[in-house]
């Protein structure tokens, strides 16, 4: 007895776990002041929102293995850049260091879960 195949991207667990996480960052990016609104604020939420876009499209493209795995790096490199975010928010001293430290845990989780299904791209890709 399987498991049964994953239909949409939001199935993914590596989908639902950077959902969850770019909502915990905007409800954290919410303390930020002011004067980060249009710097730090807007790019991590928009860095954080992006590698879960970016899986959407990645989950449309499985037809076409290029295409699917660039929009994986394109994950890949969301989530990197989300964490260079945090590390501004925390030697700003906008966010907390331990919070900051578990996000940036997760985004480890997701970016490694990302280069698995990178490295072996032909389980998810359509069959034609």
């Amino acid at each position: 007895m399987g498991k049964e195949p994953i239909k949409s991207h939001e199935e993914m667990e590596v989908y639902q776990m950077a959902f969850d996480v770019a909502m915990q960052i905007f409800e954290l990016s919410k303390n930020f002041p002011v004067e980060e609104r249009y710097s730090l604020t807007d790019q991590i939420r928009r860095s954080s929102r992006s590698v879960c876009a970016n899986l959407a499209e990645a989950w449309r493209k499985r037809r076409y293995e290029a295409a699917f795995v660039a929009k994986l790096n394109d994950c890949e490199a969301e989530a990197a850049e989300t964490q260079t975010w945090l590390k501004f928010g925390v030697k700003c001293n906008y966010l907390d260091v331990e919070k900051a430290r578990d996000i940036y845990a997760t985004y480890n989780r997701i970016l490694a879960i990302l280069v698995t299904i990178i490295n072996n791209p032909s389980p998810w890709i359509l069959k034609r």
